[in-house]
């Protein structure tokens, strides 16, 4: 396992300081602020310390209300929703200098059989075949070096590789809202569900409204021709996967409007079976004013 893996495990295990009350930490990553992926990581973690082992993840549904402090503790409380015969519910407030920064709400269920099908593993590229994140990102000689190392830092935990130019590698021009990635864990996880579970929610907000981009020609944040944050995210978990094995991450974007665009996607296994559906709203907003900012 690599050092950066570790790391973010360690982030990902929080501190628990009362009954279903739990206490995470925070790292500075891509942008002054506390990243999406890793509040809505640990506030899934900490719906799971509550729940019995025997019932797994397969939904959830969250909102980011304010901007998390990287420099301070964030606290969890969970509120035990309902614990039924096959599904059990939390709902999770994150809270920051006394406010509330992030609600989720996740379900769990008790492995079952039923009907099953899925729709079809797009075509794509096998990710052997691909270049990683650094050597993708070194090629991009207009995106300054701190921009690449603020990426490569944010990413370290993850090989993640694109199948085409990301929006800050390639921009000017709209292309098709839709954006394939690689990901898996830079070392091997054990065998716990939910652990690889926290993992795919953690990376499923790295990219995903990179296809809003692409429609528009925009680079992102990393270029400075837009800014935005998460506002709200879901997401479903199908069938049993793997964080530390190969996952596709086929994304899109059917919407934007109004300061905001919307994002949907699927992951598959690399054998083909698709394992979650994820949607998330964020705003994106071209910038109106250098030295000024709005609030979402």
């Amino acid at each position: 396992m690599s050092q950066a893996l570790q790391s973010l495990l360690d982030l990902l295990d929080l501190e628990q300081i009362e009954e279903n009350i739990f206490r995470g930490q925070s790292r500075f990553v891509v942008v002054p602020r506390v990243f999406g992926g890793q509040v809505a990581a640990q506030a899934l973690v900490a719906a799971g310390r509550t729940v019995p082992e025997d019932r797994h993840a397969h939904s959830l549904h969250a909102y980011f209300l304010r901007p998390g402090d990287p420099g301070a503790p964030i606290v969890y409380s969970v509120d035990r929703i309902r614990d039924g015969r096959s599904f059990t519910t939390r709902r999770v407030v994150a809270v920051q200098h006394g406010q509330p920064i992030f609600h989720l709400s996740a379900s769990f269920q008790v492995p079952e059989d039923g009907l099953d099908h899925q729709a079809p593993m797009p075509p794509t590229t096998d990710p052997a075949l691909l270049p990683p994140s650094e050597e993708r990102l070194r090629s991009y000689k207009h995106l300054p070096a701190e921009v690449v190392e603020r990426l490569l830092e944010a990413r370290e935990a993850v090989d993640l590789r694109y199948v085409d130019d990301p929006p800050f590698g390639r921009f000017g021009e709209p292309r098709e809202p839709h954006s394939q990635v690689w990901f898996r864990t830079n070392g091997k996880l054990d065998d716990d569900p939910l652990l690889h579970v926290v993992l795919a929610t953690y990376v499923s907000d790295m990219t995903l409204l990179d296809s809003v981009l692409l429609a528009h020609g925009r680079g992102g944040w990393a270029v400075g021709d837009v800014v935005g944050a998460s506002l709200d995210h879901a997401m479903w978990f199908h069938r049993p996967f793997r964080a530390d094995e190969w996952l596709l991450y086929d994304q899109e974007s059917p919407s934007a409007y109004g300061g905001r665009g919307l994002g949907q996607a699927r992951i598959y296994t690399q054998d083909g079976r698709l394992a979650i559906s994820v949607i998330q709203e964020g705003v994106v907003r071209v910038p109106w004013d250098a030295g000024k900012s709005r609030e979402r």
